[in-house]
This record gives structure tokens, C-alpha cells and sequence, in this order.
């Protein structure tokens, strides 16, 4: 990665502090949301919607386990705005795959997403603030979001999506997870399925997001695209 590093841009006004052309304010000033925050939240919610939208399935993996790349924009919203513009972008991007696309894993993916909002954008905000916001503390921070992340996937899915699918399928859990080991035979029960699916899988697709995320961000700064207002 070329991109100037966070300490070199924190170092500079228009790296965290309020943006003004012609004497009006274009950052995020005293009262946290602009419009040009604005803008951008809603910018990235769609590209976000669209690339929802735009996914692949993984050899071995459970049919409703698709990879996407929805999570690289609320990613840059994190680093560019903060926690609340990338909450917002993922929550909008679900809405909006819901109305124009629709579900296909009976909204039980959609409503794993949105329980994991929290615990994705809060905990890489605190831990890249905490550890300094620099480049080093961004990575860092992505490396231990996956890890949260992942651990709250196989959490989910034991207790709360897996049920779920059943319920919505009129089938026993067992049987759900039978019909699993038709694509993956290493598939024997309920442990199995998080050892061999869910921590692989997430660990894959989140860990691409955020490869693509942060070099996209590192890029826009360089370039100075759009300014930081956190």
C-alpha cells in the first residue's frame, strides 16, 4: 500500500478537523452531521445496496452462504465519518437489498446482519481510536473485528439463525444440517457445521472486505477524494 499513512494526514487540518469553502463549513462541525456527510452516507449505502446484491456462492459452503462485497463501504464510512455513518450504510444497504432484490434465506440473513451492526462498527471504531489511529491501528483494528465478528457468526448460528431456518422450513435442526452435508460430507452435526462453514466462510468474506476497504480508503486519501471529518 502507497497511500500516505493516518499519522501523516492526522498531522494536517483537514485530516479530523471541519473543511470550509467560501466561509461556509462543509465538515462535520459542531453539530456532527452535515450535508456533505450526509451525502456521502447515502452515496455509500447504495454502492453498498447494489454490491449486496452482487454475490457468489463458495464451494463446499451451505447454499445461503454467499460472499459479497457490501461491507467494503461502510468500511471507508467508518475510517472517513465514524461509527454512525457506517452503521447507517450497512443498515440502509439491507433495506435496500430487501426492497429491490428481496430475501433469499427468508430474512433470516438479513436479520443476522443487523444484529451484528453493533458489534462490527462499534468495536473497530473503539479499537482503531484506542490504538491510535494510525495506519498500524486501522489494520489492527480490521484483524480484530474479524475475529469478533467470526466469533459472534458461530454464536448466531447456533442459537439463533440455524433455529430459525429450520422453523421457517418446518424441519427438525438435524435434518437442516444434513441437507448441509450434501455440499460439504465433513458436515456430521451442529459443531461440525460451525468448524468447518461458518468460521471458514466468514473468516474468507470478511476478511476480503476488509482488504478492499481499507485499501480503497487509503487510496481516496491519497488522492484526497473526499475529506476526513472524524
Amino acid at each position: 500500500m502507497d497511500g500516505l499513512p493516518f499519522g501523516e494526514f492526522e498531522n494536517r487540518k483537514e485530516y479530523g478537523s471541519m473543511n470550509t469553502r467560501n466561509g461556509r463549513t462543509t465538515g462535520a462541525g459542531a453539530s456532527g452531521w452535515s450535508i456533505q456527510k450526509l451525502i456521502y452516507t447515502g452515496m455509500l449505502a447504495a454502492v453498498a445496496g447494489v454490491l449486496m446484491s452482487l454475490e457468489f456462492s463458495v464451494p463446499m459452503m451451505p447454499p445461503f452462504y454467499k460472499v459479497d462485497f457490501s461491507d467494503v463501504p461502510s468500511v471507508v464510512a467508518v475510517f472517513l465519518m465514524g461509527p454512525v455513518a457506517g452503521a447507517c450504510v450497512e443498515v440502509i444497504k439491507i433495506l435496500i437489498k430487501l426492497f429491490t432484490v428481496g430475501t433469499n434465506s427468508m430474512y433470516v440473513g438479513e436479520l443476522a446482519n443487523l444484529i451484528g451492526v453493533i458489534l462490527y462498527v462499534g468495536p473497530l471504531w473503539y479499537f482503531y481510536k484506542k490504538l491510535g489511529g494510525t495506519r498500524r491501528a486501522a489494520v489492527e483494528a480490521l484483524l480484530i473485528s474479524i475475529v469478533i465478528r467470526t466469533g459472534f457468526a458461530c454464536f448466531t448460528n447456533a442459537f439463533i439463525t440455524l433455529p430459525l431456518y429450520a422453523k421457517a422450513m418446518s424441519l427438525p435442526l438435524d435434518e437442516v444440517i444434513r441437507m448441509v452435508a450434501a455440499v460439504n460430507p465433513a458436515i456430521k452435526d451442529l459443531n461440525g457445521f460451525i468448524i468447518l462453514a461458518t468460521i471458514p466462510f466468514n473468516v474468507l468474506k470478511i476478511g476480503l472486505n476488509y482488504v478492499v476497504g481499507h485499501l480503497l480508503y487509503n487510496r481516496l486519501l491519497a488522492a484526497r477524494v473526499v475529506p476526513k471529518t472524524v
